[in-house]
């Protein structure tokens, strides 16, 4: 029997790929993954054999990963981010251990909400909570209930999947329901294409976001009641000035 890895590979830059990460790949027979990840990694493991497959094929992709195991290799499930948030640590864990296989190892990542930050400052300083916009897998009245709640406890919130072709104004959508608790004047920022080629950020206020055009590529942050800007950065205040 082989090995498994879910490896959470950051947001596309290797240098944002953490050092156990980049391991687990090098001892790796197989890479494993959504082709748009697998183009992110090829070049620095050229030796390494590649599966790639398109969106809304991840369970094939965990059965791929076990009958290779089972075959005596080692294999890196990827995604980009986070193994565990949004990534595929849970539905590979549910398959091989319905399988009564568990040599398994998470092998964690920089996720959007972490990397994405960086880019605007210090917007997620304080509580904050991740929420995403794709209803693919989750009721769209439970999203809605979600923000709510976030908005009405003055979390700071990530938003991943703001927007695809048949989600054009899911993001409008999400501020709206925003406004009910939070001020238009609240800060906001996004940033598409997180240490890949094309990163572009950009900050303003919720009213003005919910205008803006986004794509599944950006992750957009919403401050908190305490959430200010200086200059170019976006800050959410920690507290010790109190």
């Amino acid at each position: 029997m082989g090995k498994i890895y879910v490896v959470g590979i950051g947001p596309g830059d290797h240098e944002m790929m953490t050092i156990k990460a980049d391991k687990a790949l090098k001892d790796s027979d197989v890479i494993v993954g959504y082709k748009a990840y697998i183009e992110l990694v090829r070049d620095h493991y050229p030796d390494k054999e590649f599966i790639e497959s398109n969106m809304k094929q991840e369970t094939e992709r965990c059965q791929m990963c076990m009958s290779l195991a089972k075959e005596g290799k080692n294999v890196s499930l990827i995604c980009s981010g986070d193994a565990g948030v949004y990534g595929m640590a849970s539905p590979m864990l549910e398959i091989a251990l319905k399988d009564g296989f568990d040599d398994i190892e998470i092998i964690s990542g920089v996720t959007a909400a972490l990397s994405g930050a960086a880019y605007l400052g210090a917007p997620v300083a304080h509580d904050f909570c991740v929420i995403s916009l794709s209803d693919l897998l989750t009721d769209k009245e439970l999203i809605k209930e979600r923000l709510l709640s976030a908005a009405k406890a003055d979390f700071c919130v990530v938003l991943y999947n703001p927007s695809s072709h048949k989600r054009k104004d899911y993001l409008r959508w999400a501020c709206e329901l925003m406004l009910n608790y939070a001020s238009p004047d609240t800060c906001c920022g996004y940033v598409m294409n997180i240490a890949r080629e094309g990163t572009v950020k950009k900050l303003c206020t919720l009213s003005q976001l919910k205008d803006e055009q986004v794509d599944m590529f950006t992750t957009v942050f919403i401050g908190n009641s305490k959430t200010r800007f200086e200059g170019e950065w976006m800050i959410t205040p920690r507290g010790y000035e109190h």
